[in-house]
């Protein structure tokens, strides 16, 4: 089921964001999207590299403080994924990557992932798979 997922999501994520940069480039120009897709990659390493600091600075106190920065945690792997959507080329992982490095919107995937992972363990369902 995971495979499947993992092999439409490799297919249809590349055909719209090939469709999105063709319909950007029809409207602005070729030259001005090439150059939109540098600034997003640009301002979007910057941003993730600022929020990640932030977010380890906050880790950082909780484990001073004893506490076990388990929210922190889940906005590290946003703000991760976030940066990688950011460096890809592309319009619409541009904007998945700006909605998961922002704190105010961040918070809602942090939310899912922690529901996601709260469920996961309930059930007993493994989150890795190894085989040799």
């Amino acid at each position: 089921m995971m495979m499947r997922l993992l092999v439409l999501l490799f297919i249809v994520i590349p055909a719209l964001e090939i469709w999105a940069i063709i319909e950007v480039g029809q409207r602005i120009g070729g030259w001005q999207t090439f150059g939109l897709i540098i600034l997003t990659g640009i301002v979007g390493a910057y941003l993730a590299k600022k929020e990640a600091l932030k977010v380890w600075n906050y880790a950082q106190h909780d484990m001073a403080s004893g506490q076990i920065p388990t929210r922190h945690i889940l906005d590290g792997i946003c703000v991760f994924a976030g940066g990688i959507f950011l460096l890809s080329p592309g319009f619409l992982t541009d904007i998945a990557g700006i909605l998961l490095i922002l704190p105010v919107t961040r918070r809602l995937f942090r939310n899912v992932l922690s529901i996601w992972i709260q469920k996961r363990l309930s059930n007993g369902r493994p989150f890795f798979y190894f085989r040799r």
